[in-house]
Parts: structure tokens; C-alpha cells; sequence
């Protein structure tokens, strides 16, 4: 690889905000917990990661803190979502070279709104330079050629207490998402892609011990510089979801994951603790 080539390429993975994720999991809780008590809702509170896995891929490559904060009343939800790794992360761009990209480091803002069991979610993703926040991606830039925001709108379905079924599909709608340059490699055109994901999921609970499982399936009918280059499925696993008494009066939500991506034949094991 030429000097130049490996210059740029350096400069766009360190500085490019196409790595960035949310929540929506998160979303959904806070806004069943204000359905549930059927009044106005200020949530905050941290989830502490073994990795950050979003839809299959892994971000940071390390433990990570995710803090949250959010407002919620009459089906309406608005808030701030993140996550901080703890550690370094090294990207490989071939065989033989690895740069040094910082700590990952990602904030959302979101809004969404619900009817019965439909929610209407639009989130804002951006990613800081991991290796000096203050340098890079400039955080009032909106401008679409060189915004390091991303847009998406999702759509999701979520099924009652007798059928708990949940069908997601989100696009992202304007930003950092690229369609091909002349070469045929994604995230390097001009064009918006239109980076398009399907979820479909179902939750199961076992009040004998008092545990909650999440098998889910998502994929792509596109190839994307956020998934992968081709269509296909890209997130495949199950979640467990257990509080653990720890007092009287206070009990420790506990998660684990595993986590499968067939298109990039990778696999993940994840515990999570919220605070």
C-alpha cells in the first residue's frame, strides 16, 4: 500500500462518525415503564458493558459505561443516550497494518413517539474522534457532505403481554451514510445509501425463576458501509434478563447475550449490569 493510500484510509476510519450506534432497546424500556405507571417519567441511569454489540457488529472492542437520560409522557419520549469504552481500540486496515483509534466514544439524542403498539423513533448518532474529542468531527456541522451526524428513522411494532412480539425496521435518512464510489466500496461515495435494517423478536418469561429470554434474528436487503457489503443476516442470538435481590427494598438488573453475525462470521458473549 502506497504512503498517500494509507494516509487516507487512517484519516477516514479515525475520523468518519460511520461507526456509530444507539439504543433503541433502551427506548423501548422507558417508554413501557411510563406506560406502566401512566404518568410523567425522568429516567437516567448507566448500563455497564462487557462490549458494546449493536446489531451484530462490535464498537470499541472493549467494556464500556452507557449513561442515559431521558423524559416521558403520553406516549412521548425524548432524551440523550451514550457510550464510553474503557480501553483502546486498534483497527486493522489489511494483514499486516493495525492504527490506534482511541477510546470509542458515541452520544445519541432521540425523540419518539407511541400509539398503542406502534413507536415512532428518530435518532441523531455521532461518534467523537477517539483519540482527541475536541479534533475531528465538529459537532454543529450539518451539512450532508461532511455532517458527522446520522439520521435514522425507525418504525416498530410491539406486541402485547399475550403476544409479545417486536418487528423493527429503521433507515437511516440523511448524514454519514454513503452509497459506493467508482469502485464499488461503500461509504465512499456521494450519494446518501439509505442504510436500511429489519429486526423481528419475541420475549419469553419464566416466572418460575423470575427470567426474561429475547431470541432475536436482523439483516439487511442492501449492502451498507454500516453492515456489511452485501444483503443478508447480520445479528442472530438471544438475550436473559434477571433482577438479582441484593436488598429488601433493591434488586440488580443483570444481562447476558450471545450475540451471532453470519455475514462476518463473528460471535459474542455479553454481560451487562444497570445501575
Amino acid at each position: 500500500m502506497k504512503k498517500l493510500d494509507f494516509i487516507i484510509i487512517a484519516v477516514f476510519i479515525l475520523c468518519s462518525p460511520i461507526f456509530l450506534m444507539g439504543q433503541q432497546e433502551k427506548v423501548l424500556d422507558e417508554i413501557e415503564t411510563e406506560k406502566e405507571n401512566n404518568s410523567p417519567e425522568i429516567i437516567f441511569g448507566a448500563d455497564l458493558m462487557s462490549r458494546y454489540i449493536w446489531r451484530g457488529i462490535d464498537f470499541g472492542n472493549s467494556p464500556a459505561i452507557q449513561p442515559n437520560l431521558s423524559f416521558s409522557w403520553k406516549g412521548f419520549n425524548i432524551g440523550a443516550w451514550g457510550t464510553y469504552g474503557f480501553a483502546k481500540q486498534s483497527i486493522a486496515l489489511n494483514d499486516t497494518m493495525v492504527i490506534d483509534a482511541g477510546n470509542y466514544s458515541e452520544t445519541d439524542l432521540f425523540v419518539s413517539y407511541t400509539v398503542k403498539w406502534f413507536t415512532l423513533m428518530v435518532f441523531d448518532y455521532f461518534v467523537m474522534n477517539g483519540l482527541n474529542p475536541n479534533e475531528g468531527n465538529r459537532y454543529f456541522n450539518y451539512n450532508n457532505a461532511t455532517t458527522g451526524h446520522t439520521f435514522e428513522g425507525c418504525l416498530i411494532f410491539d406486541g402485547s403481554e399475550k403476544f409479545p412480539l417486536q418487528i423493527m425496521a429503521c433507515t437511516l435518512l440523511y448524514g454519514d451514510d454513503k452509497d459506493k464510489d467508482s469502485t464499488g466500496t461503500y461509504g465512499l461515495g456521494s450519494n446518501n445509501n439509505y442504510s436500511t435494517y429489519f429486526e423481528l423478536s419475541y420475549k419469553f418469561n419464566i416466572p418460575k425463576l423470575k427470567l426474561d429470554l429475547k431470541p432475536f434474528i436482523g439483516g439487511i436487503p442492501l449492502g451498507s458501509s454500516w453492515y456489511g457489503p452485501y444483503p443478508g443476516i447480520t445479528n442472530l442470538g438471544i438475550t436473559a434478563k434477571k433482577e438479582i435481590p441484593v436488598t429488601s427494598l433493591y434488586s440488580l438488573p443483570v444481562q447476558v447475550s450471545l450475540i451471532t453475525n453470519p455475514q462476518a462470521q463473528s460471535v459474542f458473549f455479553v454481560f451487562g449490569i444497570s445501575l
